[in-house]
């Protein structure tokens, strides 16, 4: 994880375009057509992902004292105002700790938490929050900052975890380029998981993979960043995801 740079955001000026953008990062001018996706993806793509099964905790002989629960590290990663605080606080079983601010008239031109939101505040450092799997696995998260002068954090964030969770807004897609190229540079698994805001995406799944550009390998699915059980199911594909790695690794 040393040798993986953080995503390359350049300052963006007030009033401009935001520069984590498609526009800024593509060269596209300012309304001139639908979101075109990313150049395409990872020349050497993995095998398309497979869930595995029959991977369950086994219960401790009886006598034996149970040991301590594994601890997993996974990141939940993902643009401005795409719901990454929110996810992580809808399922950890302790207080999650936040390091939110108010948002300032500063910002105003440089973050962009979309029309749609009503959000007044901002992750300024890192979002956390654990969560028990079962007997034999605890899940900590760490939530990374959205804005792109806070991109220079992720390297250390990343370091020790398993897998990420990369939040998207169906409507904002180009909000979360820079955190896929990001996973894909550091060869770290992840899963794609589109928020449903009110209930509703704005695109549909195939469209959004096309858009993106990611592979088959790359699940994705559709969440509920408010609902505890919608976010436990999308963590435990990240846990799949990152089990199927480790143990193709393990086979090489």
């Amino acid at each position: 994880m040393d040798s993986v740079r953080s995503p390359e955001w350049p300052a963006a000026p007030l009033g401009g375009v935001a520069a984590n953008s498609a526009a800024a990062r593509y060269g596209m001018s300012p309304g001139t057509g639908p979101i075109v996706g990313r150049a395409g993806p990872p020349p050497t793509a993995p095998p398309p992902y497979r869930p595995l099964s029959g991977t369950g905790s086994v219960p401790p002989p009886a006598g034996k004292p149970a040991a301590p629960p594994i601890p997993v590290k996974i990141l939940v990663a993902g643009g401005f105002g795409v719901g990454k605080t929110t996810t992580v606080g809808a399922i950890s079983e302790i207080a999650p700790l936040t390091t939110e601010a108010e948002m300032t008239t500063a910002g105003i031109g440089v973050d962009d938490p979309g029309a749609r939101s009503t959000k007044t505040t901002t992750t300024v450092a890192m979002d956390f929050g654990c969560v028990t799997i079962d007997r034999s696995l605890k899940l900590y998260l760490f939530g990374t900052p959205g804005q792109t002068r806070f991109g220079f954090m992720w390297d250390d964030l990343a370091r020790g975890a398993l897998g990420a969770l990369v939040v998207v807004d169906s409507a904002r897609l180009d909000d979360c380029f820079p955190a896929i190229d990001f996973f894909e540079r550091a060869g770290l698994p992840f899963v794609v998981g589109v928020n449903a805001f009110d209930g509703r995406l704005a695109l549909e799944l195939g469209e959004i993979r096309w858009a993106l550009a990611i592979g088959d390998h790359v699940p994705l699915v559709q969440f509920d960043a408010r609902d505890r059980l919608s976010v436990r199911d999308a963590l435990l594909v990240v846990l799949d995801r990152a089990l199927d790695r480790a143990t193709r690794d393990r086979r090489a």
